[in-house]
């Protein structure tokens, strides 16, 4: 079996967003679910193949700096005369929760996914939150199954379109949300309980974030429910949590890819390396956090979270 690079195919937004926080307001910087994705994955060594779309309006500048950090944009179309995806939002002072201002789909409410065709043979494939019809679609065009598939959606996409998101999860290995989904999907209020029962809709393991509380990753063997929880590390400044969970998601992709591994153990490191990285991205506005972050910072900030959970066996008494 042959695989082309990049290692990695993405499948998300490349956008505009405007946001404001307790801590300030940016207007019309770089943002989408790809974005961060492909930032993100090029912070570990590993290039990422965006598919997206956008408008004549996107900067030459930041498709210049994408490409120089490794990612390939041979997946990206650009209709003449579109304006590009924009999001707007509001966060409150918790910065927990968050109100939406305006959303333009403008291009992407067109965007159909094309795989170039030396890419439909990625060894992992990363599916943002979009339509799951367009998420089908992509894992449609692969010439062979990939190693791991990855696939992000959220509460949107269950209250319009739950058939074909079950569809589309029943086909992939990895589904990430976050945990007032996984209880919506689920129907179950025990995280546990939703965690078993999505599973049973067929993918092989599950991640459930839960933002500032952390994230977990959940498998089954048989029967038994194997379970792995990774805290989020404590910042003294969250700035801008736009995107983290997107950082995430191309962190962990992004250690699989460079491990070459599927397994549970692989999978708990993939945890803890996007946990590092989306923290990252919560320190400064937009991409700026994730985007000039340095292999000794990672290593640093991993070393971090080991620290955070070491605990001595012997020490604990009953």
């Amino acid at each position: 079996m042959s695989w082309n690079s990049p290692s990695v195919v993405v499948v998300g937004t490349v956008a505009f967003d405007s946001i404001k926080t307790p801590f300030g307001e940016r207007s019309r910087i770089v943002g989408g679910a790809g974005t961060y994705i492909g930032w993100s994955t090029s912070r570990l060594g590993i290039g990422a193949g965006l598919v997206s779309v956008i408008g004549e309006d996107f900067p030459q500048t930041e498709l210049e700096s994408m490409t120089e950090a490794g990612m390939d944009l041979e997946g990206i179309s650009c209709p003449k005369g579109g304006k590009s995806f924009f999001w707007s939002g509001s966060y409150h002072m918790d910065m927990n929760g968050r109100d939406t201002l305006a959303t333009e789909l403008n291009v992407l409410a067109d965007f159909k996914p094309e795989i170039p065709e030396s890419w439909k043979n990625a060894r992992y494939v990363m599916l943002g939150n979009i339509d799951p019809t367009l998420q089908a679609s992509v894992l449609d065009q692969m010439e062979q199954r990939p190693e791991l598939v990855v696939l992000d959606t959220m509460n949107f996409w269950m209250d319009i379109a739950l058939e074909p998101l079950k569809a589309v999860i029943a086909r992939v290995d990895v589904l990430t949300i976050n945990d007032e989904e996984a209880r919506q999907l689920s129907g179950e209020r025990s995280l546990m309980k939703a965690a078993r029962a999505v599973l049973k809709m067929g993918p092989r393991y599950l991640v459930i974030k839960k933002g500032e509380h952390g994230a977990l990753l959940f498998h089954m063997e048989g029967e038994e429910i194997r379970y792995f929880f990774c805290p989020a590390l404590p910042l003294e400044d969250v700035v801008d949590p736009t995107g983290a969970g997107d950082t995430f998601a191309g962190g962990f992709i992004g250690h699989v890819a460079r491990k070459g591994s599927t397994d549970f153990e692989t999978l708990k490191q993939a945890v803890v390396v996007g946990s590092a990285l989306a923290s990252f991205t919560c320190e400064a506005f937009g991409t700026d956090g994730i985007r000039s972050v340095n292999p000794m910072e990672i290593e640093e900030r991993i070393a971090s979270f080991r620290r955070m959970t070491d605990w001595k066996r012997e020490q604990v008494e009953a």
